[in-house]
């Protein structure tokens, strides 16, 4: 089992940012994902990153805008968020899971959800 605890999110302006955190517990786990999902529309992935290395990647739509890293440390996964868009309200997940994908299917433990809202 791992265990996922989100923090972080709130209300932001345009162009503001916010960082999300997602600690993890338990067993290990190959890759880091996050997702979002807004009112009446499905999950989608926004960023992943490999948590024995520092393999990442992004969606299209927040490639520039967002940065997804990870503390060895305090076993801890971090989503910066920058330049704000309205667009970018959702809840946002972190996931764990065994393999590289953005298919949030193939991961198999997921974090509370935090809710992030962007005004105009």
């Amino acid at each position: 089992q791992v265990q996922l605890v989100e923090s972080g999110g709130g209300l932001v302006q345009a162009g503001g940012s916010l960082r999300l955190s997602c600690a993890a517990s338990g067993r290990t786990f190959i890759v880091m994902g996050w997702f979002r999902q807004a009112p009446g529309k499905e999950r989608e992935f926004v960023a992943a990153i490999k948590w024995a290395g520092r393999s990442t990647s992004y969606a299209d739509a927040v490639r520039g805008r967002f940065t997804v890293s990870r503390s060895n440390a305090n076993n801890t996964g971090y989503l910066q968020m920058n330049s704000l868009k309205p667009e970018d309200t959702a809840v946002y997940y972190c996931a764990a899971g065994p393999a590289w994908s953005s298919a949030p299917w193939q991961y198999d433990y997921w974090g509370q959800g935090t809710q992030v809202t962007v005004s105009s």
